[in-house]
């Protein structure tokens, strides 16, 4: 089940979205899915249907979630992308945060710092929290999480080599685009979508610039979600990004970066300069 976030004028509502053409995120066809609207915030409450119907081109979509507290993300998570970005795999996840501030959704810009001229995408599967979560064993993690959207942790890059720490490299404004909805997951399970199965997939301007598989994660969901919150309490709507595949590149003003995961859904964004 796919739940996204999203506006018809000034109110701010939920809708299950339903005929889709197409899972593949990447597929050249634009889905004439709508969306059945839904009382309430199924973070915190059971789905139900208003009977209202929303056709999906009607609707604004915006950022599924907004984390009540933070983003967690992990680098090194991919092998490949472990030994370009850290010269070696890591013994244990190397995490970040990102605030709720960097949060994003589809068609909202990513703005480029003035501080930064080596600003790169990196796309990613995010997993979202739906319970208050502490010290969880990686059998546990699974009850703790309410379903998968797709990130883009936008970072700069030539801060993240420069600087003693990643703040300005992965926290700023707009650096966290997440979309276009949430894969729920199913009661002991996540339903039809595996998240150690899927493709993960970049484009700018059209042309595919990066690709790979969760399949390649070091690490899964479920050990993810344990090491972090072992680390400090997860609340419902904090967001995990599990890393990146190798090979995500530089973007610049006037550009439009395009992510997507198998099973979930595709996003983009407009890159610019203020």
């Amino acid at each position: 089940m796919k739940i996204a976030r999203f506006s018809t004028g000034d109110e701010l509502r939920y809708g299950i979205v339903e005929g889709l053409d197409s899972d593949d995120p990447m597929s050249s066809g634009e889905s004439e899915g709508h969306l059945v609207v839904l009382k309430g915030d199924p973070l915190y409450t059971v789905p139900e249907a208003t009977g209202e119907v929303v056709p999906l081109g009607e609707a604004r979509l915006l950022s599924p979630v907004i984390p009540r507290s933070k983003v967690v993300g992990v680098s090194g998570n991919y092998a490949a992308r472990a030994v370009e970005s850290h010269g070696r795999t890591p013994a244990e996840p190397i995490v970040f945060l990102k605030p709720n501030t960097a949060v994003i959704g589809p068609d909202t810009p990513i703005v480029l710092p003035a501080w930064s001229d080596d600003v790169h995408y990196e796309a990613g599967l995010a997993v979202i929290i739906r319970t208050v979560a502490r010290d969880l064993s990686p059998t546990g993690a699974a009850g703790a999480v309410l379903g998968y959207t797709v990130a883009n942790d936008v970072s700069a890059h030539d801060r993240q080599r420069e600087d003693a720490t990643w703040v300005r490299a992965k926290a700023f404004d707009t650096s966290c685009p997440l979309g276009p909805w949430i894969e729920v997951s199913e009661p002991g399970g996540a339903g039809g979508f595996d998240p150690g199965a899927a493709a993960v997939r970049a484009r700018v301007d059209g042309s595919a610039d990066q690709e790979g598989a969760t399949v390649d994660m070091i690490r899964g969901v479920a050990e993810l979600v344990s090491f972090v919150s072992g680390i400090f309490t997860l609340l419902p709507g904090d967001v995990v990004l599990t890393g990146t595949p190798d090979c995500s590149g530089r973007i610049r003003a006037g550009q439009r970066v395009e992510v997507g995961i198998e099973g979930i859904g595709r996003f983009s964004n407009p890159v610019v300069r203020r």
